[in-house]
């Protein structure tokens, strides 16, 4: 069984931000391929940034900037959880491209979190999706040291 992946909608090229898994049609055909099933960027950069979270050793997703500004929109009600902060992903017809922003954290091995980081998103995206993920760029932006504060604080404190 082959499936047509096609792109349609916004991103960063015109036909990116949607991909259609196309199946067959007609009576002949299984149940399961008759129709399109469409997966949003956005779906694919929810489920990266999960996996990438999963790898041992890995603080948290997004630069600085990225990480100040995504704890201020997480307190405002309505603003949007963090899950994608710090993934950005491109969608083509039938493969994606995965961009992460990974803070680690001190004493492991970068080179060894960013291979469990690499393996785990695409595992997750192919199997989710069935896109092939072509790349996983990582970029690790900082290092947490353990008696550095969060800039999140924890549910439940009190202020």
């Amino acid at each position: 069984m082959t499936d047509n992946i096609t792109s349609v909608g916004g991103g960063s090229r015109p036909d990116t931000g949607v991909s259609a898994l196309k199946g067959r049609t007609g009576a002949g055909a299984p149940a399961e391929t008759r129709g399109k099933t469409t997966i949003a960027d956005g779906v694919v950069a929810k489920i990266a940034g999960m996996a990438a979270r999963e790898v041992p050793g890995v603080h948290s997703l997004g630069a600085g900037m990225a990480r100040a500004f995504g704890a201020m929109r997480e307190r405002v009600p309505g603003g949007g959880g963090g899950v994608t902060r710090g993934v950005k992903v491109e969608v083509g017809e039938r493969q994606a491209a995965v961009d992460l922003d990974i803070v680690v954290e001190y004493g492991v091995s970068i080179v060894d979190v960013a291979g469990g980081v690499r393996t785990n998103v695409i595992s997750a995206v192919e199997r989710m999706t069935g896109l092939e993920v072509v790349e996983v760029n990582i970029a690790v932006d900082d290092v947490h040291l353990p008696d550095e504060e969060d800039s999140e604080p924890a549910e439940g404190r009190v202020r």
